[in-house]
């Protein structure tokens, strides 16, 4: 096993599998605080017994495959749920490939021969809610059970609370779309991103002495529509920003579109690929009757954007090399 975070797939050969691993096994969207619990049980189960921590995750999302036709707001692309879990302390992740024949998989069946046989695994950790297997029957009881015959240690997380309310993908998913960015930064452990490549738009920000940089973002994002105080990274650099995340109301009222502008920038950044972390909710999308209008709008979007960018000067999604 080469240095650095490993991916290892369905495809990946038996010897290029660090046998003896311990794992925390999750879907892991969004990496947040109860995710983190469990990632922290197996680091410490690893350093315990001298063994690598590796995540176990599947993709696409499960919910995705058992429900093709509902709209599914990820918070984090696979690409991005590796990127933060390499920046946890786990030495890599194993991506098992959820499909038709992984759902028909029986809960011992995957045990014995996902776990035990092709992983070799010494231990796992999984978070009290957990369910795997055919008709979801493998749970952390059933790993509990039967890990005395399997030689195997076995750590489950209780659910993490925040002022009396569990942390969850659907809770932060619900915070998002309501714009309460400070309830899911606290549930994330951090803030929550988007990564995208910048397209062209209508320059129409250049004319406003706003140039944007726009990105689209999946069909089924979930966001509130309205004005962010942003935080960019492109590579190992940092700007602030403000962006529009929205249909522009005053325009064309068009697909949703993210419309990122930075603070004391000069450049081009077509065809960049940027991360865009949100650091507050500012306002709703708005319709302007007059463009001067809209202008003194976001004169003082900017100002306030500032404002909370320089509360939360560190304030940026921790995130590790996929190798």
């Amino acid at each position: 096993m080469s240095t650095g975070f490993t991916v290892i797939r369905d495809n990946t050969p038996a010897s290029a599998i660090p046998k003896g691993a311990v794992v925390a096994m999750g879907n892991f969207d969004g990496v947040h605080l109860g995710h983190r619990a469990v990632i922290g049980a197996a680091l410490a189960m690893g350093r315990a017994h001298g063994v690598p921590a590796l995540a176990v995750t599947f993709e696409p999302h499960p919910r995705s495959f058992f429900s093709p036709n509902t709209p599914q707001f990820r918070l984090t692309d696979e690409t991005n749920k590796l990127r933060l879990l390499a920046a946890t302390g786990l030495a890599g992740a194993v991506v098992m490939t959820f499909d038709k024949a992984r759902a028909g998989t029986s809960a011992q069946d995957f045990i014995h021969h996902d776990l035990i046989g092709r992983l070799g695994i010494s231990g796992i950790a999984v978070g009290y809610d957990f369910h795997f297997g055919k008709g979801r029957v493998g749970s952390p009881s059933l790993l509990v059970s039967e890990a005395p015959r399997l030689g195997i240690e076995v750590d489950v997380q209780a659910h993490v609370d925040i002022e009396e309310r569990p942390v969850s993908s659907s809770a932060i998913r619900m915070a998002l779309a309501e714009g309460e960015i400070a309830d899911a930064t606290t549930m994330l452990g951090g803030p929550w991103f988007v990564t995208g490549k910048v397209i062209h738009g209508e320059k129409r920000g250049r004319d406003l002495g706003y140039p944007t940089a726009n990105i689209r973002l999946d069909k089924h994002c979930g966001l509130k529509h309205g004005i962010y105080a942003v935080r960019v990274g492109n590579g190992s650099q940092r700007f602030d920003g403000v962006a529009s995340f929205g249909r522009r109301p005053t325009f064309d009222n068009g697909a949703p579109l993210l419309e990122v502008f930075l603070f004391d920038f000069k450049g081009d950044l077509y065809d960049a690929v940027l991360d865009v972390a949100f650091i507050g909710f500012i306002r709703e999308e708005l319709k302007f009757d007059t463009i001067e209008a809209l202008i003194r709008q976001m004169d003082d979007d900017s100002a306030k954007a500032r404002a909370l960018l320089a509360a939360a000067p560190d304030a940026f999604p921790q995130l590790g090399v996929i190798g």
